[in-house]
């Protein structure tokens, strides 16, 4: 009986999860570092300023933290997470196949 009640509670999540996704909402904590802010260091950085130097004039747009900058170790991590996009563009569209496949894989019936 407990093995059932768990198959439906997971059944009951993974629907859930699905209407979410395909609402567009992926779950998880938003990024410190917005697709602005991102860009504004990128361009900043080119022109030879120090990550140390863009983080003050940086701010996050909600949260906890609003109105903060972002730490140091998030705009490296966003610098680089937007490197790894760029140098290998085609690992990340197999893994977000790979990723759909197992959802599919997933949600078929046993």
């Amino acid at each position: 009986m407990a093995e059932t009640e768990r198959e439906n509670i997971r059944e009951a999540t993974l629907e859930g999860l699905d209407t979410a996704a395909r609402k567009g909402n992926h779950g998880g904590r938003p990024p410190v570092v917005t697709d602005d802010m991102l860009h504004t260091a990128l361009r900043r950085r080119a022109n030879g300023e120090i990550v140390e130097d863009i983080k003050h004039d940086l701010l996050i747009p909600t949260g906890r933290r609003k109105g903060q900058s972002p730490s140091l170790s998030s705009i490296y991590r966003a610098l680089a997470e937007h490197e790894k996009t760029r140098a290998y563009p085609e690992a990340i569209e197999t893994a977000h196949a790979d990723f759909a496949a197992l959802q599919q894989r997933d949600r078929s019936p046993a």
